[in-house]
């Protein structure tokens, strides 16, 4: 079997920069000088990064060349979260005899302590679960609506700019994911509820250390928050949640939070009744009428998770599915059905072709992202009409490769129209594609009285654009940017994955999928291979900016592109951003069979302090 090997250039700002090397070895430069400045010769201990773009990673002998790990390998289940400790506890869930949906419920749990700049009871939830008895796909979500107490003249005479501000009660929607929880283990869990929370409760008591990432963001989280005129009315629950004392954790201080604990110890008795119209939701209620926000006890009990039919589209004979409105699912079925036009592997595995189209077909899918995405209770979509090949194949003939698109608009309907990511699988063939968040970081700064967790701002995206299909009303669901993603062939499961971080999701989830049809990596060298993540659009949907970088908008790539391929797009007059960290979190798992066996190969993410196993 031939080896597969990829080469990775230098990044431009580096390939013209000589490095001064240490001295006393016969040949090498003691004073060599850089094209800026010198660079650091060590990380120092107070440093959060040691930048060095002249060095790259140790060299594999086998596989992807850039990858940082092989995939993890098992026969019995997997899992892949953002923290060791979460994917410890799925594992120990399976083998407990628990089920995908088990492992996944738990590991959720535990993140919302351990990952609380991504994840927790505030937020909501979304979820592909791979039924082997069925043969098929199965799609819950559960999305929050906006206070029914909350008109839309207050909403906008609370607006910023147009918008609705970042932070506070006024950008805070009914939680769902506890009731998303609910719903996967009524149908599909075999441990008792209880014990999913076990693990939890132990962490939250006990304690766990700070890793890297989840400590930067949870600094810096916590200084928007408490920074004057950030319109957060409360943030002395939060202080004492995440910031005991005053003073934000650094990496290995061990975080504990007794109130989460109590709250899911609440939870592991009374079900998701305790949540939505018990105890808890008398807290909740309480606590915002107090700091003069909208959230009631009313519009938690309204609240149920749907089981909903996910969209699919063919990618090169493979199967993707999408969760469907009102989240932006479909952006991403709707780029692969735009690059499916063009010979990707062709163009060569990080070329600047490949990456031009790509770009090109993110533009135009999030135009129509912008204009049609919203609540299907509340609005009209014609998503059989955006998710067809012929209208794909309409866009793809305005991309080209010598020449940006500009300007670049939504699609005209027919008139008669219709982030934390993780994964688990299971020794039945059961499959777990599950997502959950708060929005953006850790949420709204908002805190209810010793119950542990933050609420969600999912409600900041919506638009208050008079006729927009988005548009704030009261007890409406908001736009989604929270994905889900799966694939099948031939009828058959084949991976369970998902990129994580708001406008990113689905070129991320785009990404991921050229780079194992088109390219030939595995699960894991997938997820390390370069990123790009393009921001922009003529109508901003509140997670993005609709005047970066102008009407081009504006391009990131990470260092690992290649350096002929950043010149060629510079080239072509692509406004380049800094690689700013903005590039999503993965996790992955494949399921095959190999000698009549099934297999799985699980993929975390090197961005993040993410973990995958598998037994």
């Amino acid at each position: 079997m031939r080896r597969r090997t990829f080469i990775q250039s230098l990044p431009l700002a580096a390939a013209a920069s000589a490095v001064s090397l240490p001295g006393g070895s016969a040949g090498l430069a003691q004073n060599a000088t850089t094209a800026t400045s010198e660079l650091p010769k060590f990380q120092a201990a107070d440093a959060e990064r040691f930048t060095r773009p002249d060095v790259h990673a140790g060299d594999r002998p086998s596989g992807a060349s850039f990858s940082t790990r092989s995939p993890a390998l098992g026969l019995n289940g997997a899992a892949g979260t953002a923290h060791p400790l979460a994917t410890q506890t799925a594992i120990a869930m399976l083998k407990r005899g628990g089920s995908a949906v088990d492992a996944a419920v738990a590991a959720n749990a535990v993140l919302g302590f351990v990952e609380p700049v991504s994840s927790g009871l505030g937020g909501d939830c979304f979820a592909f679960v791979w039924d082997p008895k069925a043969s098929k796909l199965m799609a819950m979500a559960s999305s929050g609506r906006s206070p029914k107490a909350l008109s839309l003249a207050a909403a906008r005479a609370h607006a910023v700019d147009g918008h609705l501000p970042v932070l506070g009660a006024v950008t805070v929607s009914t939680p769902g994911a506890l009731d998303g929880w609910w719903a996967l283990h009524q149908r599909y869990g075999k441990l008792k509820w209880a014990d999913l929370f076990e693990p939890a409760i132990s962490a939250c008591e006990a304690g766990d250390p700070t890793p890297q990432i989840i400590g930067y963001y949870i600094k810096r989280n916590m200084a928007a928050f408490l920074k004057p005129g950030s319109g957060v009315e409360e943030t002395a629950n939060a202080v004492k949640t995440y910031t005991p004392g005053g003073v934000a954790p650094n990496e290995y201080d061990v975080r504990r939070n007794p109130d989460l604990a109590h709250t899911y110890r609440i939870i592991a008795a009374g079900g998701r009744d305790a949540f939505y119209n018990g105890p808890i939701a008398k807290t909740i209620d309480a606590y915002f009428k107090r700091i003069g926000g909208w959230l009631s006890a009313e519009d938690l009990h309204e609240h149920r998770a749907e089981w909903v039919e996910p969209l699919v589209t063919t990618y090169r004979g493979v199967d993707v599915y999408a969760m469907p409105a009102n989240t932006q699912g479909l952006a991403t079925l709707q780029m692969l059905n735009i690059i499916e036009n063009f010979e990707m592997r062709g163009y060569g595995f990080q070329s600047p072709q490949s990456l031009q189209v790509q770009i090109e077909a993110k533009r135009l899918s999030y135009e129509d992202r912008a204009r049609y995405y919203a609540d299907p209770h509340f609005a009209r979509i014609p998503i059989a009409w955006l998710n067809s090949k012929e209208y794909a194949q309409e866009r793809a003939k305005l991309i080209r490769l010598d020449k940006i698109l500009t300007p670049v608009h939504p699609g005209e309907a027919p008139s008669h129209g219709d982030t934390t990511y993780f994964t688990t699988a299971d020794k039945d063939g059961m499959m777990v594609s599950i997502i959950q968040s708060n929005f953006r970081g850790m949420g709204s700064g908002l805190v209810a009285d010793g119950l542990g967790f933050m609420f969600q701002d999912r409600g900041q995206l919506f638009s208050l654009q008079d006729g927009h299909p988005n548009i704030y009303a009261p007890g409406k669901r908001p736009f989604q940017t929270i994905i889900p993603g799966f694939a099948a062939k031939d009828g058959k499961p084949w991976m369970s994955f998902g990129v994580m971080g708001g406008d990113m999701q689905p070129q991320g989830q785009t990404q991921i999928i050229l780079n194992r049809v088109d390219y030939g990596l595995d699960v894991q060298a997938a997820a390390d291979s370069p990123r790009w993540h393009h921001e922009g659009s003529s109508q901003s949907m509140g997670e993005d900016r609709a005047d970066a970088g102008g009407p081009l908008g504006l391009l990131h790539l990470e260092a690992g592109v290649p350096a002929a391929t950043r010149k060629a797009l510079l080239d072509l007059g692509w406004p380049m951003g800094p690689s700013d960290g903005g590039f999503g979190r993965y996790e992955g798992i494949e399921v095959r069979m190999q000698g009549g066996r099934r297999v799985y190969a699980a993929g975390s993410e090197m961005r993040a302090d993410a973990v995958a196993l598998a037994y």
